[in-house]
């Protein structure tokens, strides 16, 4: 075994976060100061809160100020069914017996990670309250279960999302939540630049990039008569990147944006009449 070979695993074993760091630069196309915004919190690990539609780019925005912080970045994507266990850890049997294992919350408030908790509402209240101790000048994260009072590393930072239009108002945050931490507004960006997205990350051409741009304006002007949420960056990705494979355009939107937004019969016709304006 040679020296960075040995060094290699050496920092694997006590770097307890490595798998969660980000090696290669994601892409990620800025639309307003949001990253200067970003760095000025995280000088003061300031809690945040991304709010934004579906698929227009929040994940990909911490994922890239992970890197650019050199950062690990713990990331959960919450759901109803997600208990407060998930977030800090449990008492598991093994080989030895029965042990306290950290969940990943807790692994990123030990070793200085960014913990991002995507979706953040779909958990339940009496879930996410356990995080109110580590969004105030205490830093710290209780471990009931163990006895356990964990101060927050430097470097750890909380990270949540929503998607405040699409939520019930049952589902909503709550106040005494959100007003602890510092907020970041998200929308799509606009059109040259989501164009220049789809380019890069589906690596089709700029011209059917600016259609399947202009048919997601098309499908958001939609939203709240017939669609919940018009299309998403995310969406036109999957389109080109169908596109690019050789199937059609009108097959590519079909499967990836038509099927995908809505069940409706009515909506779906006026969907497939958008597309059809852009593709024929």
């Amino acid at each position: 075994m040679d020296g960075a070979t040995a060094f290699t695993e050496q920092t694997a074993k006590t770097d307890f976060l490595a798998a969660y760091r980000i090696h290669e630069k994601p892409f990620y196309q800025p639309s307003g100061n949001e990253i200067e915004l970003y760095h000025k919190a995280y000088q003061h690990r300031m809690p945040l809160i991304l709010k934004g539609p579906t698929g227009c780019g929040k994940t990909r925005f911490v994922e890239y100020m992970a890197w650019n912080l050199k950062r690990p970045l713990v990331t959960l994507a919450c759901n109803e069914d997600m208990t407060a266990s998930d977030l800090v850890g449990r008492y598991l049997l093994d080989v030895d017996g029965t042990a306290w294992h950290d969940g990943p919350l807790t692994l990123a408030v030990r070793y200085g990670g960014i913990c991002y908790l995507d979706e953040v509402v779909e958990t339940r209240q009496d879930t996410t309250v356990v995080i109110h101790p580590l969004t105030d000048a205490r830093r710290v994260l209780p471990l009931d279960k163990k006895g356990e009072q964990v101060q927050a590393h430097p470097d750890f930072q909380l990270v949540v999302s929503y998607n405040p239009g699409y939520q019930s108002s049952a589902k909503d945050m709550k106040p005494s939540t959100r007003q602890r931490f510092g907020a970041l507004e998200f929308d799509f960006p606009n059109a040259e630049i989501e164009a220049a997205i789809v380019v890069h990350e589906s690596g089709v051409t700029d011209e059917l990039a600016r259609r399947l741009v202009s048919l997601a304006h098309g499908t958001r002007a939609l939203k709240n008569r017939g669609l919940d949420e018009g299309a998403s960056t995310r969406m036109l990705i999957y389109a080109g990147l169908l596109m690019r494979e050789g199937v059609s355009p009108l097959d590519s939107c079909e499967m990836c944006i038509t099927r995908a937004l809505t069940d409706d019969p009515d909506t779906a016709e006026a969907l497939h009449q958008l597309v059809q304006a852009q593709f024929t």
